[in-house]
């Protein structure tokens, strides 16, 4: 039987991943060293973050009104939607 290093089980970019210590990866941390490239960020999640659709309803005066302040910051509407609901609650909730 081969090696587990040989095997061809084992994921070819498994093998060519760099291992690195715990304590020797909180160093690099702390000194504010790039550690990207120790991480596996493909199922890295946001607690909280998740994304969920809402649906709403909004008069044609209103619409109008988000359309005309997207185009003046150059942004989509839904993205001023998003920012002046967080504004708003975050107001709200301190």
């Amino acid at each position: 039987m081969k090696g587990l290093e040989s095997s061809q089980f084992v994921d070819p970019d498994l093998r060519r991943q760099t291992f690195m210590k715990a304590n020797d990866f909180d160093k690099k941390f702390d000194a504010g060293e790039d550690i990207t490239n120790h991480l596996d960020l493909s199922k890295a999640r946001r607690p909280e973050q998740e994304q969920r659709r809402v649906n709403v309803d909004f008069p044609i005066w209103m619409i109008n009104a988000l359309d005309k302040e997207a185009k003046h910051l150059g942004v989509p509407r839904q993205s001023l939607i998003k920012m002046l609901i967080a504004r708003h609650l975050e107001k709200a909730l301190a």
